[in-house]
């Protein structure tokens, strides 16, 4: 699925077609996504302007004057900018029309995104229980080191736990931990504080490296420019099972965590 970089990506790329452009309309083909889309949508936002399009993990708000609509790309969707006039297809469920001959198109095929709304003043409750993002200044050694303290859990289970910390996907938490050189399997609670300032500065620098490349292509993933990201390139570990490791040559072993493939070395990750 989508997981920051992409999403961050998808907003760099749709933001300069949509900020400050009208919505002339919301056209709603499938209304029942992950979960529904309001009815009264089109109503709120048409003849509105987009203010300014924002991040918040893995989800895109759209600002507007009244309120706040939240998109979630789920496991298999994309936003494309298209000329209004382009005919949809199968899985293209939401069209916003810009009042720049443009519109703003969601596809998605499996139907696990969400177009949600937020009145101003007021917090939705996908959004209330979020920790920090990893790449500002508040995911720091002293914050991680307390979410550590006494935990049994993996190590890698809790750097992707949304409540602790938000966007550090599958992709991302397995090269996270390769270059911290900790095992994904330790228990959070027992790493020493002196190594999990390397964890730090390894998700900040995985993440922000895929940001920087445009995220990372897999099955269904486009950019909201219609550029595929390049950072599969980079993968260290997440997809190499079995295949040698990039430091020491050791087959990189695979397991499940979480429900969740778990790429690591068991010479370079203690």
């Amino acid at each position: 699925m989508p997981e920051l970089p992409e999403v961050e990506t998808t907003r760099r790329g749709i933001a300069p077609h949509v900020e400050q452009q009208r919505v002339l309309a919301l056209h709603v083909r499938q209304p029942r996504l992950r979960w529904p889309i309001p009815e009264q949508l089109g109503d709120w936002i048409s003849g509105d302007r987009v203010q300014r399009i924002e991040r918040r993990a893995k989800y895109l708000l759209f600002r507007f004057s009244r309120g706040t609509m939240i998109v979630h790309l789920g496991m298999s969707g994309s936003l494309r900018i298209l000329a209004a006039d382009t005919p949809p297809g199968k899985h293209d469920h939401v069209d916003l029309v810009l009042d720049s001959g443009h519109l703003l198109r969601l596809t998605d095929p499996r139907r696990f995104g969400a177009v949600l709304w937020q009145d101003n003043g007021t917090q939705h409750s996908l959004l209330a229980s979020l920790g920090p993002e990893p790449l500002d200044e508040a995911f720091s050694i002293a914050y991680l080191q307390q979410c550590c303290a006494g935990r049994k859990t993996s190590i890698k289970a809790l750097i992707m736990n949304a409540s602790i910390v938000v966007g550090v996907g599958n992709i991302y938490a397995n090269e996270a931990l390769y270059h911290a050189g900790i095992d994904p399997r330790r228990a959070a609670g027992r790493i020493a504080a002196a190594r999990l300032g390397p964890l730090v500065t390894a998700i900040k620098q995985v993440l922000a490296a895929a940001i920087e490349q445009g995220g990372t292509t897999l099955r269904d993933f486009v950019g909201g420019d219609g550029k595929p990201g390049y950072f599969k390139q980079e993968l260290h570990v997440y997809g190499r099972g079995g295949e040698p490791c990039h430091q020491c040559g050791t087959p990189l072993s695979e397991v499940k965590l979480s429900q969740r493939s778990t790429v690591f070395c068991r010479q370079c990750q203690r």
